[in-house]
C-alpha cells in the first residue's frame, strides 16, 4: 500500500493512487503545466511567466524575447537600406525603434505596443520617400509584422479581453489611414497585420484565460478543503464531547446520591452539614440539567449517529475491556489481528483514557482495513503507574485496497485520534514503516498532573494533518 499522506482527509491513500497534484488535483501533464505557467501576473511590473513553478519557465520569455530582437535588429536594418533603399542612419534608427522597445513586451507589453507602433507607423512614413519602395510590403515590412506580431503574443498572455479588442482595432484603424497615402505600385500590408495579429491575440488570450481558470479552480478547491477539514474537526469534537457526556454525567449522578444520602448514611450531622450536602446535591442535579441541554446542542441534526442519537445515550460507551471483541470482529472479517492486552489495563484507566483507547484502536484498525487489506497486524495496550501505550502497526497489504468512489476516506481517522490524545493530555505518533507498512502509538497519561505539553508533541514524526 502507498503510504504517502492525503492532503484532504489525513488518511492514507490507498494502493496504486497517488496523492493529488497541486493543479487541478489531477495530473495534466504537459497542458496543464503550460496553463499554470501562463497565470496572469499580479503586479503591473510582474513578468509573463512569473509565476510559473520552474526557474527555467520564468527565463524563457526573456530568452525568447532577446532572440528576436537579436535576429530582427540587424536584419531590419538590412531590410531597410537594401530592399528599401532608405538612408543608413534613418534605418539604423528606425531598427532600433522597432526592435529594442520589444525587450519591455516581458514585464510591460503595452507601453512596448505603443512604442513599436509608433515607430512602425513613423517607418511606413519615412518609406513613402524611399528609393525602392515600389514592389515592397506597405506599411508594414516584413520583419516589423514578425516584430509586432511577437508583442501581441506577448500580449495576449497578460492583458484582459477589453484591452486586446482595443489593441486589434487600433492596430488596424492606423492601417488603414495610413492607406490613404500608399505608394503606388506597392503591397499593403495592413489587412494582413490585422488578420494575423487576431488570430495571435485570440489564441494567446485563450491560453491565458485557460491559466485563470485553472488558478480559480485551485483556489476554490483549497477553500473547500480547508472548509472540509475544518468541519471534519469541528465533527470529531462534537462526537468526542457526546461520548464524554456519559462519563461526567456518571460522576455528577455519584456526587448527587453521594449528598442526598449523607445524612441517612451518616447519623449526627448538624444542621449547617446537612445544608451544606443538600446545597452539594442541588447544584450537581443543576449540573446534570446543563450538560444535558448541552448534549441536545452537540446532537446531530438528523438526531442519529454517535453519542448524540437516540441510542447512544443510553448505551454504555466502550473501552478497554472490549477490545478483544472488536479484534474477533475484525479478524472474522478477514484481517489477520494479534492482540496483546496488559492485565488490569481496564480497571487501571480512567473513565476518559478508556474510551479513547477503544477509539484510538478502532479508528487504527479500520485504516488497516481500508488501506492495507490482509495485512499483518499487532495491537498492543500496556498500562503503567503513569499512562496507558496504545500501539498498532501493521504490515505492507496483502492484497489491492479497494478504491472509495469519492476518492475520500472517512476523514476522522487521525483527526480523530489527534483530538482524543489531545483531551487526555497525551502525544500521538503515526507514520510510515520501512518494510511498507504504518504505526500508530499513542501515550495517554492516566493522571492529568503527568500531562505533557500537547502542542508540541501531538504532531510528531509522520501525523498528517
Amino acid at each position: 500500500m502507498s503510504d504517502r499522506p492525503r492532503e484532504r482527509t489525513g488518511e492514507r491513500a490507498p494502493a496504486g493512487v497517488s496523492a493529488p497534484t497541486a493543479a487541478g488535483r489531477a495530473p495534466g501533464g504537459a497542458p496543464a503545466r503550460l496553463t499554470a505557467a501562463l497565470r496572469t501576473p499580479v503586479g503591473a511590473a510582474q513578468p509573463l511567466f512569473g509565476q510559473a513553478p520552474k526557474a527555467w519557465q520564468r527565463a524563457l520569455p526573456y530568452v525568447v524575447v532577446g532572440i528576436v530582437v537579436v535576429s530582427l535588429l540587424p536584419t531590419t536594418i538590412v531590410v531597410l537600406t537594401g530592399d528599401y533603399g532608405l538612408d543608413g542612419g534613418w534605418a539604423g534608427a528606425l531598427g532600433v525603434a522597432q526592435t529594442v522597445p520589444l525587450l519591455l513586451a516581458v514585464t510591460r507589453p503595452l507601453p512596448a505596443w505603443l512604442l513599436v507602433l509608433t515607430a512602425d507607423t513613423l517607418g511606413a512614413v519615412l518609406l513613402t520617400q524611399a528609393d525602392k519602395v515600389t514592389g515592397h510590403s506597405w506599411p508594414w515590412t516584413p520583419t516589423a509584422v514578425i516584430g509586432f506580431l511577437v508583442l501581441l503574443a506577448c500580449l495576449g498572455l497578460r492583458e484582459n479581453v477589453r484591452t486586446l479588442v482595443g489593441v486589434w482595432l487600433v492596430t488596424g484603424a492606423v492601417g488603414a489611414v495610413l492607406g490613404f497615402c500608399q505608394p503606388a505600385d506597392t503591397m499593403n500590408t495592413a489587412a494582413l497585420l490585422f488578420v494575423l495579429g487576431g488570430v495571435v491575440l485570440a489564441l494567446t488570450g485563450a491560453l491565458r484565460g485557460l491559466g485563470d481558470a485553472r488558478r480559480r479552480v485551485a483556489e476554490q478547491e483549497s477553500i473547500s478543503e480547508a472548509e472540509r477539514s475544518r468541519r471534519t474537526l469541528l465533527e470529531e469534537r462534537a462526537r468526542i464531547a457526546r461520548e464524554l457526556h456519559d462519563v461526567v454525567a456518571h460522576h455528577m449522578s455519584v456526587i448527587t446520591v453521594q449528598a442526598d444520602s449523607a445524612p441517612y448514611r451518616l447519623p449526627g450531622l448538624s444542621e449547617p452539614v446537612q445544608q451544606e450536602f443538600a446545597a452539594i446535591a442541588a447544584s450537581a442535579r443543576e449540573s446534570l440539567g446543563e450538560m444535558r441541554r448541552l448534549l441536545t446542542v452537540l446532537r446531530a441534526p438528523d438526531g442519529a449517529g454517535g453519542a448524540g442519537g437516540p441510542g447512544g445515550e443510553r448505551s454504555p460507551q466502550p473501552g478497554i475491556g472490549r477490545l478483544q471483541q472488536l479484534v474477533e470482529a475484525t479478524v472474522r472479517a478477514g484481517q489477520p489481528v494479534d492482540l496483546s492486552l496488559a492485565v488490569g489495563a481496564a480497571q487501571a484507566a480512567p473513565p476518559a483514557v478508556d474510551v479513547s483507547a477503544y477509539r484510538i484502536v478502532q479508528e487504527a484498525l479500520a485504516n488497516v482495513v481500508r488501506h492495507a487489506p490482509g495485512a499483518p497486524t499487532r495491537v498492543s495496550v500496556t498500562v503503567d503507574d503513569a499512562e496507558v501505550l496504545v500501539v498498532v502497526v501493521n504490515g505492507p497489504a496483502a492484497r489491492d485496497a479497494v478504491v472509495e468512489p469519492d476518492g475520500t476516506g472517512t476523514g476522522h481517522g487521525l483527526v480523530g485520534m489527534r483530538e482524543r490524545v489531545r483531551l487526555t493530555g497525551g502525544t500521538l505518533d503515526t507514520g510510515p514503516l520501512p518494510d511498507g507498512g504504518f504505526r500508530v502509538a499513542a501515550r495517554l497519561p492516566l493522571h492529568a498532573g503527568t500531562a505533557s505539553d500537547t502542542d508540541g508533541a501531538n504532531d510528531s514524526n509522520g501525523e498528517r494533518s
